[in-house]
């Protein structure tokens, strides 16, 4: 590389890996924790099962706008760079704050917390306590660490464990699935399936209606769902990303809509739903399915997928997290050191390693928090707490990103879209999700007013960036009210059009066509 020439990202990750992304992203621990606490809600199979069907499919209206998106405007960033083209650099921003301060470091966290006590059912299966808490706490920091060197080191690597790990865990979710049908008989297996569709809990006068016992489901399920988009924060780095990120996304929201229905019939017919909704077997449906069909060590087994499936999911955590700081911090004066590129592993390396240190911050101020709580429930309050809020927040900034494909057909129709949903597309998914929000708000008020607080919370930290680059005496990029194309490209030059896609035309500065030669070691 020339002196002087502008470090850019390598586009190495090909359709494969931008698959594994996707389904990598999502698959965590949801599907394995949450089926006994939906069940409860619920109370019956066919609105349970429609949930998850219906979570499936406003997921992917959400990926066919996300996908026209992401090939229009193919950078590191995801969401962020969407909202700040569409409504200004500060609703941009919030959604970057809210997901860099909160949502990635909390799920680094709360995951590796996850990896490690399953760690100690196999370890020490006859255990009570299992790992002690010191030995948890310096083993979940040492796998975020670990993890976080290997993305470091080059987003190849990051790729091909995200790819091993997601073959692996969609592999347990498929033997969840399977399995009923495998190790029982098929007669029995049959008349289950036609009686299932009758199964329920009692009701009484105390219990919601129809669309309010929805509602809380969807709520649930959609964290089982969050991170669908999940290829979009690396597109900067995907080959041929006006096809290649389509492909991605439809086939990605497709195979964890097929996985999730699956497992959750393969749940209900092994599992009696009376057994589920009991405290002590809500967070483990998916272990007592595996004891029923093979014995003791049918635990084992699930623990060790559990353990692979959070492994994953810290990666994707660290692969994709790290690039939306680094985006802003081509933005921002005051995080301007966030937008760098290591030239010698062509990463965002201190944005990783600043996404990791956060990480564990939150970790061990968790683990001390934790220590402080005498009642057992005031901590599993606290968890429930906290996955309402990121929940609402998130579903906030997607509902405004799936928005943007209509202000910005509208604020610049001459920006080339390889793919192009029709307009009927994000008007259901923005009518549906708008009703979702409200029973949400009205449900849970409290999560919600903090998660629209701590997204806020971001506000001051603009200002401050904007003051201090002002107060030098430099303009501020993508100023905070105006249209924000202007000036980025010239900072950080990349291809106005190559046969990775076209970028808008008003990114670009003219003379950083060529210059880059980061796009010529795709392979």
């Amino acid at each position: 590389m020339k002196s002087g020439q502008q470090v850019s990202l390598l586009r190495v990750l090909g359709p494969g890996m931008a698959v594994a992304i996707v389904v990598g992203n999502v698959i965590g621990s949801g599907i394995f924790a949450t089926p006994g606490g939906i069940a409860a809600d619920g109370r019956g199979f066919p609105l349970i099962i429609s949930a998850w069907i219906f979570g499936g499919v406003l997921s992917l209206l959400g990926g066919l706008c996300f996908a026209e998106l992401g090939a229009m405007l193919p950078r590191a960033g995801g969401m962020y760079v969407y909202l700040k083209h569409a409504y200004g650099r500060p609703v941009g921003y919030l959604q970057g704050w809210t997901q860099f301060i909160f949502g990635n470091p909390g799920s680094l966290g709360a995951l590796s917390i996850i990896f490690v006590a399953h760690l100690g059912e196999v370890l020490y299966p006859e255990s009570a306590t299992g790992i002690s808490r010191a030995a948890t706490l310096a083993l979940s920091v040492s796998l975020i660490v670990g993890l976080a060197m290997v993305n470091i080191a080059g987003v190849l690597w990051g790729g091909w464990v995200q790819t091993l790990t997601t073959i692996f865990k969609a592999g347990v979710v498929l033997a969840v699935a399977v399995l009923p049908f495998c190790v029982t008989a098929g007669d029995q297996q049959a008349a289950s399936m036609a009686t299932l569709w009758s199964t329920a809990l009692p009701m009484n006068d105390g219990t919601p209606g129809v669309a309010s016992r929805f509602a809380v489901v969807l709520l649930a399920v959609m964290w089982a769902y969050n991170g669908w988009h999940g290829i979009t924060p690396v597109a900067e780095e995907v080959r041929e990303p006006g096809r290649n990120i389509p492909r991605a996304l439809l086939i990605g929201v497709g195979i964890l809509t097929t996985l999730y229905v699956s497992a959750n019939i393969a749940y209900h017919l092994v599992v009696p739903m009376e057994e589920m909704v009991l405290d002590e077997n809500r967070k483990k449906v998916a272990v007592l399915l595996f004891d029923r069909l093979l014995g003791p060590v049918g635990g084992t087994l699930m623990a060790v997928g559990v353990m692979v499936s959070t492994f994953g999911a810290i990666n994707s955590n660290l692969l994709l997290g790290p690039r939306v700081p680094f985006a802003m911090g081509r933005d921002d004066s005051l995080l301007h050191w966030l937008g760098a590129v290591s030239p010698r592993f062509r990463t965002p390396a201190r944005a990783i390693a600043i996404q990791a240190l956060m990480g564990v911050v939150l970790l061990v101020s968790s683990t001390v928090l934790a220590d402080t709580l005498t009642a057992e429930g005031a901590a599993t309050s606290v968890f429930d707490l906290m996955t309402g809020y990121i929940v609402f927040s998130s579903s906030i900034f997607y509902m405004l990103a799936v928005g943007a494909v209509v202000v910005l057909r509208r604020k610049h129709p001459e920006w080339e879209r390889p793919f192009r949903v029709h307009w009927l597309i994000p008007t259901a998914y923005l009518v549906f999700y708008t009703w979702f929000l409200s029973h949400v708000l009205i449900g849970r008020p409290m999560e919600a007013s903090i998660g629209i607080a701590m997204s806020l919370s971001g506000i001051p930290v603009l200002l401050a960036g904007i003051a201090w680059t002002r107060w030098r005496g430099k303009s501020v990029p993508g100023d905070i009210v105006e249209d924000e194309s202007s000036t980025a490209g010239d900072r950080y030059p990349l291809p106005t059009e190559d046969k990775y896609g076209a970028a808008p035309p008003d990114d670009v500065s003219p003379g950083a066509v060529g210059e880059d030669d980061g796009g010529s070691e795709d392979g």
